[in-house]
């Protein structure tokens, strides 16, 4: 009967940092709307990168599938924060299309190719894999090691605000939405005992951690908004 308790407290635990974690996913998410605002006010991408964004979405086609019933169970949370942020990406990259240089949207047009072909590799690949557990095992750190990787951006920027001891080239609802939903999928991780959830996580909460540390630091020492600030940010 406790142990029945125990698994139901759990459950609930789970579920309510999952739905957490995407509702600060979703804060993420629509952190990039200023940059596309800024792209459409100036019908030009300028020197914004394109890549970021198809790293994305083939970081968040990966975890989606990851979270579906066919490779883990009950991580249906973790598809539906993915998918959302799979349309978002998407969008993103459709936009910059629009307004990008000739030449670059051809060389989109090949990236978007890439990243539906890999992730199509990835799926019907894992489909053979009769094994469930080693099927969860491979896509499982596939994901994780997608997932880690994306935390490169905030090295970078950490690395930047250090040396010019300023904020201005890290945003504050972008650090803190990170941070929010690293340690909301970190619980999450935790409380469903899955390792490829948990320890991308964690390193994410300890970066979000860290860019906070310095928002408060060097906040007052910011020179104001910039240009490179916002190409920075978001590569």
């Amino acid at each position: 009967m406790v142990s029945l308790a125990s698994s139901q407290v759990l459950a609930i635990c789970k579920d309510a940092a999952g739905i957490a974690g995407n509702i600060f996913a979703f804060g993420l998410f629509l952190s990039l709307i200023p940059t596309f605002m800024r792209i459409m006010r100036n019908q030009s991408t300028e020197q914004f990168s394109g890549l970021p964004y198809m790293y994305g979405l083939l970081n968040c086609l990966i975890c989606a599938w990851y979270g579906t019933p066919l490779v883990s169970p009950d991580n249906l949370l973790v598809t539906s924060v993915n998918s959302v942020g799979a349309v978002f990406q998407l969008a993103y990259i459709v936009l910059y299309v629009m307004y990008t240089e000739k030449e670059k949207k051809f060389r989109m047009f090949g990236w978007i190719l890439t990243v539906f072909g890999l992730f199509a590799i990835i799926v019907i690949g894992s489909l053979f894999i009769l094994d469930l557990d080693l099927r969860r095992i491979i896509i499982g750190s596939l994901s994780c090691a997608s997932l880690i990787s994306m935390f490169a951006s905030p090295l970078l920027i950490i690395n930047l605000v250090i040396r010019t001891r300023s904020v201005e080239f890290m945003p504050f609802c972008l650090s803190l939405s990170t941070f929010l939903m690293s340690a909301s999928f970190l619980l999450y991780g935790i409380f469903s005992f899955d390792p490829f959830i948990y320890v991308p996580n964690d390193i994410g909460t300890l970066l979000g951690v860290v860019q906070l540390l310095l928002f408060a630091h060097y906040r007052n020492s910011s020179r104001g908004d910039s240009a490179e600030g916002l190409i920075v940010s978001y590569s």
